[in-house]
C-alpha cells in the first residue's frame, strides 16, 4: 500500500541536520541514529531507494579536537571535519548494520554536481551503489570546500544530490517542523504552510537566518534547496527530526511542509537538456542507431558513423540521425577523440581500443533528449 505522504515517490534523498545528531551533552546521539535506521529499513522493505546526506562531521570533530567551533579558525574547522567524518560514517554503519544494510561514504563538493564531467562520475557512482542495494552516506568534503564552512550547510548539497540522481523526493529533517511565515519560536502569529506549490520571492523573505548553535543553516537554505530540487522535478518535504522515529512520525501524520514539483525528474531533466544552447560537437548515426534511440535506447558506439567538432566528456553534443536531421541532444560519455576511436565498434571492444574499461554507451538515455518530429 502506498504511503499517504510519499505516494509513488520511490527514490528518496534524506538530509540530516547537525542538531539532530547531537544529544543534550553535544555528543553523538546514537539512539536517534538507531531510530532513523529502523525507519530506513522499513522504507527499503517497502521498495524505496534511500540516499542520506548528513551534516555533523565538524560538530563531532570539534569534540574530538576539544575546540569551540564557533571560535575556531578555518584550518581548525577543516581538521575537525576530517576527524569527525570518520566517527560519523562509522556511526551510520553501525546503526544500519543492525538491519544488514551496507553503507558507502561519498564526499562531494559543489563542483562534483555542477561540472558536467564530474557530475557524470558522481552520478555513475551513486547509481551503481543503489543498484547494489547500498545506502550512500553523503557529506560535503569540508576539508577542501572552504566556502561551505564559512556560510553554507548541506541543504543545498542534498538538493544537488537529488538533482544528480533524479530523485523523486527530498526530505529535509531538522529541528523545525515545516515552513512558517516567521520564526514560530519568536512569533506566535507565524503562519504555517502545509503545501507550497511555487517558491516566490515573498517566501524567501519570510525565511530567516540560522536558528541553531550547532547547525549552520536555517530556513532560507531549506527554501533554496527546495527551489533547486523542485525545478529538477523532485518534491521536497521539510519536517522535524527532533522526535522519536522521525520518518515514521512524518509518514503517520506528523506536521510538515511539502514543496511540490510541477513535473517528474525525468521530464525536468529532458527540458534542461533541450534548452542547452552551447553544443560542442555532433554525433552522426546509422539507421540502426537512429531506430534504437527512437525506441528509448541509449546510444552505443556501434551505431556511430561520424564525429564532428571537439568536445570533452560531459559536453553537450548534437545527435544527428541517418537522414542528416538532428534527433536531439545529449551529454557525451567520451571525448571527441575517444568517440572517433571507438565509432562503429561493439561495446565489448572499447577496452581493447582505448586501453581502459570505459562506459558501454556514448550517450546514456537519461542524458539525452529527442526532439519531436513533425
Amino acid at each position: 500500500m502506498a504511503n499517504p505522504v510519499l505516494g509513488d515517490l520511490r527514490r528518496l534523498v534524506i538530509k540530516i541536520g547537525s542538531t539532530l545528531l547531537a544529544d543534550e551533552r553535544k555528543q553523538l546521539n546514537r539512539k536517534w541514529l538507531d531510530d532513523l535506521a529502523d525507519d530506513v529499513n522499513i522504507l527499503r522493505n517497502n521498495g524505496h531507494q534511500v540516499l542520506i546526506v548528513t551534516s555533523g562531521a565538524v560538530a563531532i570533530g570539534a569534540l574530538v579536537l576539544g575546540i569551540d567551533r564557533r571560535r575556531a579558525r578555518l584550518e581548525e574547522l577543516q581538521a575537525a571535519a576530517a576527524a569527525g567524518q570518520v566517527q560519523l560514517v562509522h556511526a551510520y554503519q553501525n546503526a544500519l548494520s543492525r538491519h544488514d544494510i551496507k553503507v558507502a561514504q561519498i564526499l562531494l563538493t559543489p563542483d562534483d554536481t555542477e561540472i558536467k564531467r564530474r557530475f557524470l562520475n558522481a552520478r555513475g557512482t551513486l547509481e551503481k551503489l543503489l543498484e547494489f542495494g547500498i545506502v550512500p552516506v553523503i557529506n560535503e568534503n569540508d576539508t577542501v570546500a572552504t566556502d561551505e564552512l564559512r556560510y553554507g550547510d548541506n541543504d543545498r548539497l542534498a538538493a544537488r544530490v537529488a538533482q544528480t540522481v533524479m530523485a523523486d523526493c527530498l526530505i529535509l529533517l531538522s529541528d523545525v517542523d515545516g515552513f512558517y511565515s516567521a520564526d514560530p519560536r519568536a512569533n506566535s502569529d507565524a503562519k504555517y504552510f502545509d503545501v507550497v506549490d511555487s517558491i516566490s520571492d515573498e517566501h524567501m523573505r519570510m525565511a530567516g537566518g540560522a536558528g541553531s548553535t550547532i547547525g549552520s543553516g536555517g530556513m532560507q537554505t531549506k527554501l533554496q534547496a527546495a527551489r533547486i530540487a523542485t525545478l529538477a522535478g523532485c518534491a521536497t518535504i521539510v519536517a522535524s527530526g527532533a522526535v522519536e522515529r522521525p520518518l515514521n512520525a512524518l509518514f503517520n501524520g506528523g506536521r510538515h511542509t511539502t514543496f511540490t514539483a510541477s513535473s517528474s525528474p525525468a521530464a525536468a531533466r529532458k527540458q534542461w537538456l533541450a534548452g542547452i544552447l552551447e553544443v560542442r560537437g555532433k554525433l552522426m548515426l546509422d539507421l540502426g542507431a537512429t531506430a534504437a534511440l527512437k525506441a528509448g535506447k541509449s546510444l552505443l558506439p556501434v551505431g556511430l558513423t561520424t564525429v564532428a567538432g571537439q568536445f570533452n566528456r560531459g559536453d553537450a553534443v548534437m545527435i544527428i540521425g541517418h537522414d542528416g536531421v538532428e534527433l536531439g541532444r545529449g551529454l557525451a560519455a567520451y571525448s571527441s577523440a575517444e568517440a572517433t576511436a571507438i565509432k562503429g565498434c561493439r561495446s565489448d571492444q572499447i577496452e581493447k581500443i582505448l586501453g581502459y574499461r570505459g562506459r558501454s554507451v556514448l550517450v546514456h538515455r537519461d542524458d539525452m533528449v529527442l526532439f519531436a518530429r513533425t
